[in-house]
């Protein structure tokens, strides 16, 4: 695992196990829904292991959350989004123009 891999496994491990606890789940109750070990889903919690995405939707869908969000993907609005460069130069230029 790369570096950036390790920091975001164990900042989405710890943000795993604080929606566990919200929902009074053990390791144990959680490692078999999703049909794994409870000393690999411990894995995971730490950070040593990486999630595997299938189970991404599952967790999502369980805590009641978006994968985004589960992830930490910030919810970002759309940028409103104006007239490309190109198009603007000629509309000005198209507005000088005499009647």
């Amino acid at each position: 695992m790369t570096k950036h891999d390790l920091i975001f496994f164990k900042q989405l491990g710890q943000h795993i196990a604080s929606l566990r606890k919200e929902v009074h789940l053990t390791q144990l109750q959680l490692a078999e829904i999703l049909g794994i070990s409870q000393q690999y889903m411990q894995a995971f919690e730490a950070g040593r292991r990486k999630m595997p995405s299938s189970m991404l939707p599952t967790l999502a869908q369980l805590f009641a959350i978006s994968v985004d969000d589960l992830v930490g993907i910030k919810n970002q609005s759309p940028k409103k989004r104006g007239p490309a460069p190109k198009l603007l130069r000629q509309i000005e230029q198209i507005s000088r123009l005499p009647k």
